[in-house]
């Protein structure tokens, strides 16, 4: 009898979560062989190298026991009871002491690892803590804040069709590498080989995608926002934008206007480091063509100036009036909004107790995290819960990130492994891997995937949605009474199809239990979750999404070829959903219909930001003149974070499952190597007003001179104890909490400033 099989799922290591058929041993557990599905929606059949070695997250070395520290800084086995209790008990105590805005959640998600946070919810619920502390947070609330003043609201979801448009536009993004966007690779192949498209690429690094690229404009690092400025006085100087666009769809331009006619177009070009000949000539075809889409990434996300390029990127196309059109940026929906809409404080939005930083799409910034902790402030955070993220890893300032820590009464890891974050705690759960329980994908535009488990959970592990079940009732915020006339509902309908017992009776639980919104997820588990397989039961909470969905969008569900009325619809949607293996296609809108997902009330979009405008764009200058400062003593530019062929947020912990570079090489430029005396593969030692590390070098004219890269997902403490074992290093020892964007707290990871030295090589 054979032991294999193919099972249809998707990848974990981008956001892009390309569906995959993995063929598996299961009397070993291996992956055989890793192919495209070309039944997905999005990524139809498309694969990149990484997805092929999945092997090596399947079978790295696992947590299978909950673990509690000792007072030597050990940590012993013991039982998931005795975890569970103990955990619960300190929370309640924390809780009931010092409020819950004295603990914080740390993480959730991860790269496809998100149906555990609507069970996250209630347990934060429960804890009594808002505060939401995410890698989204380090990286995109910049671009979240600006939606909320251009379109109204936070959490509006956009989308950007590169492979439909004739100028292509590619701002600190690199999708030959990144992705970021679906069938990367092969979308960029595509324009790149067409006469009649033109492909754009700014970036401080020759990358991949800029080799591809028709034009390649080679900023200084930081300098996006001098560029992106002139770029835009030259639409309005030269009267290049779309005045018919502007008057039916927007609100403000007479306000911004001023602002860009201000601009010194040739001195910005000379600041950016770009001819502003080339600036010119880019910016004239971009104006010319019929559809254009801008992609951006963390190039520009977590640079100098953030929340202002977030801005100044959406002004490029607004003001070109290419937007909500076939081969543009565009608005879409998801199935569930992974974030929320939140008010700035000025309006009663929810800030941190001590550094005051501001609630953005409900989450917060990771580079707060470790000041809201190590102080005597009477508000102080007192509790960490950290699921299934590495901060000490990729979160800015490792250093001041354990001394933090250090100050907790409880911190609690949840993960598959045991990660440098993991070793700080005084719990650590161990959780069953996305490909051992019931998981979803849905960044693509309008898809939905609900992923199957392929094996049975590992021996000893739990996944998330048991562990926040658990916690919850055992912190007594669940009484299972409460739900028996829904429970029988579930099984009435099991027994007789189509009544609609568990659907009426879900609405009056919702009226007649307080605090059932907190509870739903948990409810449906434990209600509708029984009548399902063995396992699915997590997945119960889809019901209630295709319900919501379908009360939304039934005309963009119809066209997407999904038939039905009324609460029937909602059902069939379900039923799609959970009977589809490779995804499914939710909804298709068509575009004039985009405009109605704008949160504005005249459903127009608000040009004009006052706060960016008078705040930030008229005092570039001044951000130059602090910069200086710094480049005096630290002179060289690092970018820290650099995507390369193998590496991925340190989701895989083998360091085997890497082909090349496993070290993880700092890029050089040939005169810098000069100017230090460094040949290839020489050691050296990179200094920031934080911290030191050695890194080995490598010599390239990918970057320019005073410029040097190194990748994320190196530096792991690989050993099996206290002691470090690393291979590589970890570029956040030299990065700063407070060296960040001042509205969303995003750090600065591609602006870190070194000085350099040769060391002999241990």
């Amino acid at each position: 009898m054979s032991t294999t099989s193919v099972h249809k799922t998707a990848c974990i290591l981008c956001s892009v979560n390309c569906g995959i058929k993995i063929e598996v041993d299961h009397s070993t557990k291996q992956f055989l062989k890793i192919t495209g599905d070309e039944d997905h929606p999005s990524s139809k059949g498309y694969i990149c190298q990484k997805a092929t070695r999945l092997n090596y997250y399947q079978n790295q070395d696992r947590l299978t026991s909950p673990l509690r520290k000792k007072a030597d800084g050990s940590f012993e086995e013991i039982s998931w009871d005795t975890a569970i209790k103990e955990i619960a008990d300190k929370l309640v105590q924390i809780r009931d002491t010092h409020g819950g805005t004295s603990i914080a959640y740390a993480g959730g998600g991860g790269q496809g690892n998100h149906m555990a946070q609507l069970y996250a919810n209630t347990f934060r619920k429960t804890c009594g803590t808002p505060y939401i502390y995410s890698s989204l947070a380090q990286e995109k609330t910049g671009n979240f804040w600006v939606h909320g003043k251009l379109f109204g609201a936070q959490n509006i979801n956009y989308t950007e069709p590169l492979d439909d448009a004739e100028f292509g536009l590619i701002i600190g993004a690199n999708p030959m590498q990144s992705h970021g966007l679906p069938r990367a690779r092969r979308v960029i192949g595509e324009i790149a080989k067409d006469k009649n498209r033109t492909l754009v690429v700014i970036d401080p690094r020759r990358t991949e995608t800029a080799r591809k690229a028709d034009y390649f404009l080679q900023v200084k690092p930081g300098r996006d926002a001098w560029l992106m400025s002139a770029m835009i006085a030259i639409m309005i100087k030269e009267d290049l934008i779309d005045h018919e666009f502007i008057k039916t769809h927007t609100n403000g331009f007479s306000e911004i206007k001023p602002y860009f006619l201000e601009i010194p177009i040739d001195e910005y070009c000379d600041i950016a480091g770009v001819e502003s000949s080339l600036v010119k000539e880019v910016t004239r075809k971009m104006c010319a063509a019929k559809t254009v889409t801008v992609r951006s990434d963390l190039g520009i996300e977590m640079s100098l100036n953030s929340t202002l390029n977030a801005y100044l990127k959406r002004l490029l196309f607004l003001l070109t009036g290419n937007f909500n059109k076939h081969g543009t940026n565009h608005l879409g929906t998801w199935f569930m909004p992974i974030i929320g809409n939140s008010k700035d404080p000025e309006e009663g939005g929810r800030t941190t107790m001590v550094t005051k930083a501001r609630e953005i799409s409900k989450i917060y910034p990771p580079n707060v995290l470790p000041l809201e902790i190590d102080t005597d402030h009477p508000k102080r955070l007192r509790a960490l819960f950290v699921d299934s993220t590495n901060p000490v890893l990729n979160w800015a300032d490792t250093q001041a990130q354990i001394k933090a820590y250090k100050k907790l009464d409880l911190m609690v890891v949840v993960d598959v492994a045991m990660t440098e974050t993991a070793r700080e705690a005084h719990y650590v759960l161990p959780a069953s891997n996305q490909f051992e329980k019931y998981e979803t994908t849905f960044f693509a535009e309008n898809m939905f995937h609900l992923r199957k488990p392929i094996f049975p959970p590992l021996e000893g592990t739990l996944d998330e949605p048991e562990i926040y079940t658990r916690l919850v009732r055992a912190m007594g915020g669940l009484d299972q009474a409460d739900f028996s006339a829904l429970e029988k509902a579930a099984l009435s309908d099991q027994e007789h199809p189509g009544q609609g017992a568990f659907q009426a009776e879900y609405m009056k639980a919702a009226f007649k239990i307080p605090k059932f919104a907190q509870l739903a997820p948990i409810a449906l588990r434990e209600t509708l979750g029984k009548t399902m397989e063995p396992g699915a039961e997590n997945a119960a909470f889809v019901w209630f999404g295709a319900q919501l969905y379908a009360q939304k969008y039934p005309q963009a569900i119809a066209k997407a070829g999904i038939e039905g009325k009324g609460g029937e619809l909602g059902n069939i949607l379900y039923d799609k959903i959970m009977n589809s293996p490779s995804g499914i296609t939710l909804s298709k809108h068509d575009y004039e219909d985009t405009w109605k997902l704008l949160k504005t009330p005249d459903k127009r979009v608000n040009l004009a930001i006052p706060e960016l405008l008078d705040n930030w764009l008229t005092k570039l200058p001044e951000v130059l003149q602090k910069q200086a400062k710094l480049e005096k003593e630290y002179p060289l530019n690092l970018i820290a974070g650099e995507r390369r062929t193998y590496n991925a947020n340190a989701i895989i912990r083998d360091i085997e499952w890497a082909k090349k570079d496993q070290e993880g090489y700092l890029k050089v430029h040939p005169d810098d190597a000069a100017e230090y005396d460094i040949e290839e593969g020489n050691a050296v030692r990179l200094t920031s007003p934080t911290g030191t590390i050695k890194i080995l070098a490598t010599i390239t004219e990918e970057v320019k001179k005073g410029v040097i890269s190194m990748p994320h997902g190196h530096g792991m403490n690989l050993g099996t104890d206290q002691d470090f074992r690393e291979l590589g290093a970890m570029p956040n020892i030299l990065t700063s909490s407070d060296y960040c964007d001042p509205i969303a707290k995003t750090p600065y990871h591609k602006n870190v400033r070194v000085k350099l030295e040769k060391i002999e090589a241990a």
